[in-house]
């Protein structure tokens, strides 16, 4: 079947479509080996070594899979990539991870340990008509016996569309699909690809691993960073897990001559720090706010006030930020400081009178007000309480006796008789009825026995008691 093929596409390149088989094959049964195979597809999978202008990063990329830093929980021998590799078969998956921890190079390493082909593209620079080829490449050299790694960098920044054109060709086996990506796969990848595929999670660079990166650097180039050892651990600090970024600031030092060896301060003046990943749509996003919701939840200011200072050095918008701190307020505070509600537009008001920067502080006094304050989510459980009974009681009729009656009509069929005018009632408090009659009453809200609420919940102890003795 792989003679066949390569015949096929022979006849093809000789546009010669209309000649038999048979006899195209005997034509080239002539033809020595290497014009034979040179018309297929070339193995992109041999890259040119690295020259000594290269950049440090490139030079210093892992040849084998045990040569990958900080990610032996995938590569060691337990590892799903090591025992994937060991078995001599590889599944397709989605590497996910932080920038500069080694998903390419994890890629390209499992080709080779493999022996398979393999072909990278990224999806920010490649269309469908390079999916297409790619595609048809594959499946021409399966025909001749040779299986092919697809790697795609940046894989969510293709649409959906784009990413339900790999599914025949990943079920039929025609490419071991490989992705990477640095967003949450289940944000960004349709559920038909995730589900053919393994998600492998590389963990961000700690300083151990960083640490050896710099060594590497030095053993290569003969030279050591002209650095103190506050300033190196500074270095480290600096690259947040970003290897690529640490092997860039590497590079910029061994490429300078210093007199002595540089301080932190100086070290600081002379590089610049990597920014925060944290990408205003996406999973950063969603994981800050979320930290910074559950750590006023939990009563902890200080954890509070550090995700939301990540959020505003990052540049969120501080006005997001403040919302979601006043919806807190209504949900996990309510009642039990009815005050936290006031602190949170006060907070409004102040920042839209300083703007930012020195705004920014009426939000840390709405945020740790909040954190601080007793806690409630008796009229967030209400709520949804409440909203599911009346979608489930439909249109039921209030009670007479509660019924507006502003003709005379009205009020001979009933509407408004017997209605007791509470100010006029002992204690202020009649004890009527003023639930449909069809419902038996419900109990939506259940204050806590926490701050302001409980003294709520002793009011509305009292009223139930009155209003069983006035029936």
């Amino acid at each position: 079947m792989g003679l066949r093929y390569i015949f096929m596409h022979l006849r093809q390149e000789a546009k010669c479509d209309d000649l038999p088989f048979r006899d195209f094959a005997r034509a080239a049964s002539v033809l020595p080996m290497s014009d034979l195979f040179d018309t297929l597809p070339a193995d992109s999978q041999a890259d040119p070594a690295p020259g000594p202008d290269a950049p440090l990063a490139d030079r210093l990329r892992p040849r084998s899979l045990d040569e990958i830093i900080g990610q032996d929980h995938l590569t060691g021998p337990e590892g799903a990539i090591g025992r994937m590799v060991a078995a001599g078969k590889l599944s397709s998956m989605i590497l996910w991870g932080p920038p500069g921890t080694g998903k390419t190079s994890m890629a390209r390493l499992l080709g080779e340990a493999t022996g398979m082909r393999f072909v990278a593209i990224s999806a920010v620079f490649s269309g469908v008509a390079d999916l297409k080829k790619a595609f048809a490449d594959a499946e021409r050299m399966a025909g001749a016996g040779q299986r092919t790694l697809l790697f795609v960098d940046e894989i969510h920044r293709f649409n959906r569309a784009q990413q339900d054109g790999f599914l025949p060709f990943v079920e039929r086996g025609t490419v071991v699909l490989v992705g990477a990506t640095t967003e949450n796969p289940s944000f960004e990848l349709n559920a038909a690809l995730l589900s053919r595929s393994q998600v492998l999670i590389l963990r961000r660079l700690d300083e151990a691993a960083l640490a050896e990166l710099i060594a590497r650097a030095e053993r290569l180039t003969g030279k050591t960073l002209p650095l103190t050892e506050d300033a190196r651990a500074a270095l480290i600090a600096s690259a947040d897990g970003d290897g690529r970024f640490l092997l860039n600031q590497v590079e910029t030092l061994l490429s300078i001559q210093v007199d002595a060896r540089l301080d932190p301060a100086e070290l600081a003046a002379l590089l610049h720090r990597r920014m925060p990943v944290y990408d205003k749509d996406r999973e950063g996003h969603y994981n800050l706010i979320s930290a910074l919701h559950k750590a006023m939840r939990g009563s902890d200011p200080q954890a509070a006030l550090y995700y939301l200072a990540r959020m505003l050095v990052a540049g969120e918008e501080p006005l997001y930020v403040l919302r979601r701190i006043t919806r807190f307020a209504s949900e996990d505070i309510g009642m039990a400081d009815p005050q936290a509600l006031v602190q949170c537009l006060t907070a409004k008001d102040a920042y839209a009178f300083l703007g930012s920067p020195e705004g920014e502080l009426a939000i840390v006094q709405a945020c740790l007000y909040c954190a601080t304050a007793p806690k409630s989510n008796a009229a967030y459980a209400a709520q949804q309480a409440a909203w599911k009974a009346a979608k489930a009681t439909g249109s039921l009729m209030p009670p007479p006796n509660i019924l507006n009656a502003p003709t005379k009509l009205m009020k001979d069929i009933g509407y408004g008789q017997g209605y007791a005018y509470d100010h006029d009632a002992q204690d202020g408090f009649s004890g009527a009825n003023y639930w449909p009659e069809e419902m038996e009453p419900q109990a939506f809200y259940q204050p806590v026995e926490r701050g302001y609420e409980a003294r709520i919940a002793e009011r509305m102890r009292v009223w139930e008691d009155l209003r069983k003795q006035r029936g």
